[in-house]
């Protein structure tokens, strides 16, 4: 019975909780509907709200966001909104700082968490998965004696909290492994181990 048990719980956990989080982004992304006008609103349209109406809601206000902002008008848009954002104090300090690092995180041409690496971490000794994210730069880096590189430690089972550190070069080591196939060896506490992978010598890290 105890094997019985167990053996649902490996079930239904996953799959528990996989639900529980499509369903409270969906609920989330739902409010959404409540930024159109009345008459035009499920309830108002049909009497009943649609489940998951806001979701697709929302992808149209993106894709059409980014089409927009993909011509020479939207472009001149884009700008004057920024400039005018630059004007307020409090919200430009906070506006520029998530965008350059958004940028950063979802620019193609980026290296922000492009490689997995094995670092020691907290101390010499204790290794953990790590990404790196660039190389150290303003005056950080005219202190910095050698080649140093900057990674992101990130914590288990929550990988959008953890560390920012800069570290020597040839204390870091390149992964062969994915970024997917290390979040989720983090993720599962190491549970999930990804699978071993025989690849050819790469070029030395960062000078891909």
């Amino acid at each position: 019975m105890k094997k019985y048990f167990i053996t649902g719980l490996l079930i239904w956990i996953p799959l528990s909780i996989t639900f529980m989080v499509l369903a409270w982004i969906v609920g989330t992304l739902d409010q959404i509907i409540e930024w159109l006008p009345n008459g035009l609103q499920p309830r108002s349209l049909l009497g009943f709200d649609i489940p998951g109406a806001g979701l697709v809601v929302g992808l149209v206000i993106l894709l059409s966001t980014g089409l927009i902002a993909a011509n020479v008008i939207g472009q001149k848009v884009v700008r004057y909104w920024e400039a005018l954002l630059a004007r307020i104090p409090v919200v430009k300090s906070l506006y520029y700082g998530v965008k350059q690092v958004s940028d950063t995180l979802f620019s193609s041409s980026g290296q922000a968490f492009r490689k997995a690496l094995l670092v020691q971490y907290p101390r010499q000794g204790s290794w953990t998965i790590a990404f790196l994210t660039g190389k150290p730069g303003g005056d950080a880096a005219n202190h910095l004696k050698g080649e140093h590189v900057s990674v992101y430690v990130p914590t288990t089972p929550n990988p959008t909290s953890g560390f920012f550190l800069m570290m020597a070069k040839e204390d870091v080591i390149e992964l062969d492994m994915s970024v997917d196939e290390a979040l989720k060896y983090i993720i599962s506490m190491g549970v999930v181990a990804p699978s071993p992978h025989i690849a050819p010598a790469r070029p030395a890290l960062l000078n891909e």
